[in-house]
């Protein structure tokens, strides 16, 4: 049955002595992702935000004198709906991500280690790029997505061959005050996940929880309350880690901010669908990480930042 699916088309034409101009329209409508239905014409689902970048770009061009007005415009049956839909595909630019990711995991085992990082954190740019243009999301997407986890992946092994595998389970709520006033262990070296759940766990649990940092797992005594290891109290469940399997745990899972951060979290940690300021949060991680050789202090500091998005995100969550 035919479904009209609308779109919002900006006519547009330049005079040929407006080089400038051409061009800075021309960059507009790439920076937005529009389809080009034939010369002069390119397209956009309609939304409202869509209709403001297109009306703007129209002003731009008529400006340059230059002439440009923004039709609604649909297809008149399934076929052409689907050909106006085709126009949108973003399959061969997942698919060269696809393949510079398979080709980076291949050389990550006897590479450079921070060259690989540098490539690697390029081509999450780019494949944000391409996501956040994809207006017909479909098996491409998906297969791209996997394929970014699985780069996220084995960099957080190269960085922490220690990192702990999913358990499988599900995880039963616990009542705060019996984890009052413990002793928290955790690997050494903390990096995202590591961080924010001892942040956490100080912030939301155990105020004056004392944090232990684990040469080894094996250092973690059975008094201790050990999380994001292989054997933890907490660690990795399914596909949570360990900041979700800690707000999940003590019921914490309601609050709009703290799933936000969990996003985060979770896409700097172990991949899946991108958050927008994730490249800032991680540079700011790593630089933290990279001047203070003293965990607690790294701990402390890190703790601001992760103060400082909780409080964005509830100024940002209805």
């Amino acid at each position: 049955m035919f479904s009209s699916v609308d779109f919002l088309a900006l006519f547009v034409s330049l005079p040929t002595r407006a080089a400038s101009g051409r061009m800075r329209v021309w960059r507009a409508l790439k920076a937005l992702g529009c389809a080009t239905l034939r010369d002069g014409v390119y397209l956009l689902p309609e939304s409202p935000e869509h209709a403001a970048a297109l009306a703007e770009v129209a002003a731009d061009a008529i400006r340059a004198d230059g002439s440009a007005e923004v039709y609604r415009l649909s297809g008149r049956d399934d076929a052409q709906a689907a050909a106006l839909l085709a126009l949108f595909d973003r399959t061969e630019e997942y698919a060269e991500v696809v393949r510079e990711a398979r080709a980076l995991r291949d050389t990550l085992a006897g590479g450079d280690p921070a060259q690989a990082e540098r490539r690697a954190h390029a081509l999450f740019r780019r494949f944000e790029q391409v996501l956040a243009l994809d207006f017909v999301p479909g098996e491409a997407q998906r297969q791209a997505l996997a394929e970014m986890d699985a780069l996220h992946a084995a960099l957080a092994r190269q960085r922490s061959p220690d990192e702990p595998g999913a358990a499988q389970g599900d995880i039963t709520p616990l009542d705060i005050a019996e984890f009052r006033g413990r002793t928290w262990a955790t690997r050494a070296r903390p990096w995202v996940d590591r961080l924010a759940s001892a942040w956490f766990i100080r912030r939301f649990v155990d105020p004056d929880a004392r944090i232990v940092w684990l040469a080894s797992p094996a250092d973690c005594r059975p008094d201790w309350l050990g999380f994001d290891f292989d054997g933890a109290a907490f660690t990795h469940v399914g596909a949570r880690v360990t900041f979700e399997t800690l707000m999940a745990s003590f019921a914490l899972e309601a609050y709009p901010a703290l799933l936000r951060l969990a996003g985060l979290v979770h896409y700097l940690d172990i991949g899946g669908l991108p958050v927008p300021e994730a490249a800032g949060v991680e540079t700011i991680l790593a630089g933290l990480r990279a001047s203070e050789p003293d965990d607690d202090a790294l701990l402390a500091r890190a703790s601001e930042v992760f103060d400082w998005l909780l409080q964005s995100y509830k100024e940002k969550t209805p």
